[in-house]
């Protein structure tokens, strides 16, 4: 179906992106996956392409506020060209939108200039070992010392992404006791720097998917944060994470989206030069069939995407609206490449192949970010349920 959410300018910049793919990225992802997270410089370099820092006003080094579907447009031609960035996306797409609506004037001075540059790079640590979904369980403490300079961290966290690969970490910790009556109250974000004394990488984890990004365990012991670094306001940590989740869920039916278009590109293109018994897998009805409802279905999703792109960049994105997009395109993506796995035959399940990276990389589009359930669980609110 025809797309109207893009103008000229937005498909100028897509023909950079591309570009930059080719020369470098595509040649070197293979070694990004082998060693678990793709080499520091990456980032310094998307810095220098200007992308590094969407949202962060000119006189910091940003391009100003531009709306998220620049990245979207990376989300795309990045799945279409069977890579990935690493953690760009996290920490331009989730992590820094909270400095954007939080930081001081001073805080802004102090950061967002690297940011923009790629010389700092950001990571986020919500979850804790058994606490998932349920923010309010969280145990990490921050203790404001006596003299009020310093906040003391405690704690440990786990399935963090890109912290090897960043020097700034925003991290939700308990900074008073929850109440009775409100369990989430207590709750503040601190950015700790990860080169700070007592700040520690635990295990690396190895995952099924999303290979080319480092997911770790991280664990804080009297680590010093200095009052400075509070973001936002104390106790106030849980309504500003409430904040950002919309966007957030955007872009993973962005992610999920343009996973599953890519999908139908390589199945297409393996059936065309695939022979069985004597002729093209594409030639059997069956094939034919599949490809076609796989078309429809993302043809669905990537409508729902752009109204999502559309409604965020007018301020309009509301958390039920994005729990939509989050449910359905991930969902749909599932299936899609799935299928289209099952085209590919054996080989579909071969690495190198990109349909077996897509499959093992998309299952956690229905896991982070809130899962599936948690999405259903929204909408019925959101219909009076």
């Amino acid at each position: 179906m025809k797309r109207t959410v893009y103008n000229e300018d937005h498909e100028a910049f897509r023909a950079v992106i591309r570009d930059f793919i080719v020369k470098e990225v595509a040649p070197h992802f293979t070694g990004w996956e082998a060693a678990g997270l793709p080499p520091r410089n990456l980032f310094r370099k998307l810095g220098e392409l200007g992308v590094m820092g969407f949202g962060i006003p000119e006189e910091y080094g940003g391009p100003g506020h531009t709306g998220h579907k620049y990245q979207a447009i990376i989300s795309e031609e990045t799945a279409l060209a069977g890579v990935a960035l690493g953690h760009y996306h996290v920490s331009s797409g989730i992590v820094l939108p909270y400095l954007l609506h939080l930081a001081t004037d001073e805080q802004k001075r102090r950061w967002f200039p690297a940011i923009a540059t790629g010389d700092l790079m950001l990571c986020v640590a919500m979850t804790e070992p058994g606490t998932g979904s349920d923010l309010a369980g969280i145990r990490t403490t921050a203790r404001l010392s006596e003299d009020g300079s310093h906040y003391v961290l405690n704690g440990a966290k786990t399935f963090i992404t890109g912290a090897l690969n960043s020097e700034l970490c925003v991290v939700a910790a308990r900074t008073s006791p929850g109440t009775a009556d409100d369990r989430r109250a207590g709750l503040s974000l601190l950015v700790v720097e990860t080169g700070a004394k007592g700040f520690a990488f635990g295990r690396k984890l190895e995952k099924i998917g999303l290979k080319s990004s480092d997911t770790n365990e991280i664990s804080f012991s009297d680590v010093k944060v200095p009052i400075e670094n509070l973001l936002g306001e104390e106790g106030r940590g849980f309504s500003y994470l409430g904040q950002n989740l919309p966007r957030e869920r955007l872009q993973i039916g962005v992610s999920a989206t343009s996973a599953a278009t890519a999908a139908i590109r390589f199945a297409q293109a393996y059936v065309a030069e695939r022979s069985v018994f004597g002729k093209p897998v594409a030639a059997f009805q069956n094939t034919k069939f599949v490809l076609a409802e796989c078309d429809t279905e993302v043809a669905a999703a990537q409508a729902l995407v752009d109204r999502g792109l559309d409604l965020e960049e007018s301020g309009e994105l509301t958390p039920a609206d994005a729990a939509r997009i989050k449910l359905f395109c991930t969902e749909t993506a599932g299936r899609v490449i799935d299928k289209c796995l099952q085209l590919h035959g054996g080989y579909g399940y071969m690495l190198e192949y990109p349909i077996a990276r897509l499959y093992a990389d998309t299952r956690v589009n229905r896991i982070y970010g809130g899962t599936s359930e948690v999405m259903k669980t929204i909408i019925a609110k959101d219909m009076g349920l």
